[in-house]
């Protein structure tokens, strides 16, 4: 059994952007209580830094200096985010994915049918880590059970994924379908399995699970994950905060990106036209 923890970076609101980032760290269950410790130890003695009791980092005011956080020194802050990373890398598999939010309403309002989540773009990249999840774990040969899903708390959104996961829509086949070689009038081919209905998302629990970040040391480093590749693809054109901002994130962007997992080669379908449609330009999949 494994552990998929999900935050998201960015939102509609116009302060925040057009990127909106959300990503996930996948991590076995035999793993789990050791690296809970080890994300724990990190987490907990950097929040002693912070000059008033805080619960959790949230990692935009922690990295810019906000409020309270100017008191601790940026090179600590730096130091910290960089440790996070490396415990990352050491232990999960990264998945994510970047929207540009502008795409996203004009893609949907151009569609001649919504897809299963509407207009709602937290729910459509919820999903599309749930179909790069399921894509991977069809093909373990020694798969020992189902995902379990587990983002930070939304009591707005995170039902609406749960439905998702268990209405399995088949219009989402298309990112997890598998391809094989087959003998066609003497010929091998490459073609692309239908996905039965019973083997729709079913390597993922058919239910979303909400914790509250300050409870799960992952949802942080999640926020983190999220919040390192919006603020990499922001990067590219806008001007730096501070000197080095720029190279000091392509820097983490280099180690995540060791543990990054594309979608990879998938079938043609609705789904992944959308997908395409609205990623972030620089985005790869």
């Amino acid at each position: 059994m494994k552990f998929i923890y999900i935050d998201e970076s960015g939102s509609r609101d116009r302060s925040q952007g057009d990127i909106f980032v959300m990503a996930g760290l996948l991590i076995d269950a035999f793993r789990l209580r050791k690296q809970t410790v080890n994300f724990n130890r990190l987490i907990q003695g950097f929040l002693h830094e912070y000059p008033r009791p805080k619960r959790e980092i949230k990692t935009k005011a922690m990295i810019n200096g906000s409020g309270s956080w100017s008191k601790v020194g940026a090179h600590k802050r730096k130091v910290f985010l960089e440790a996070a990373v490396n415990l990352t890398v050491g232990c999960a598999e990264i998945y994510a994915v970047a929207f540009s939010l502008e795409k996203f309403r004009i893609t949907v309002q151009e569609m001649r049918e919504a897809p299963p989540f509407g207009t709602n773009y937290w729910v459509g990249a919820a999903m599309f880590l749930a179909a790069m999840i399921q894509k991977k774990m069809q093909t373990l040969g020694r798969n020992k059970g189902h995902t379990v899903v587990v983002f930070d708390d939304n009591k707005k959104d995170l039902p609406k994924v749960s439905d998702c996961l268990y209405q399995a829509d088949p219009w989402f086949d298309a990112l997890y379908q598998r391809r094989v070689k087959k003998r066609v009038s003497g010929k091998d081919k490459m073609m692309w399995l239908t996905v039965k209905q019973n083997a729709r998302f079913e390597q993922i629990i058919s239910s979303a699970f909400p914790i509250k970040s300050e409870y799960s040391p992952f949802v942080q480093t999640a926020d983190m994950v999220a919040y390192i590749y919006k603020r990499y693809l922001e990067l590219i054109d806008e001007e730096e905060k501070w000197p080095g901002e720029r190279d000091y994130y392509n820097g983490l962007v280099q180690k995540l990106d060791t543990r990054f997992k594309k979608q990879g080669l998938v079938a043609p379908g609705p789904c992944v036209n959308f997908y395409q449609r609205v990623k972030h330009r620089h985005w790869e999949f």
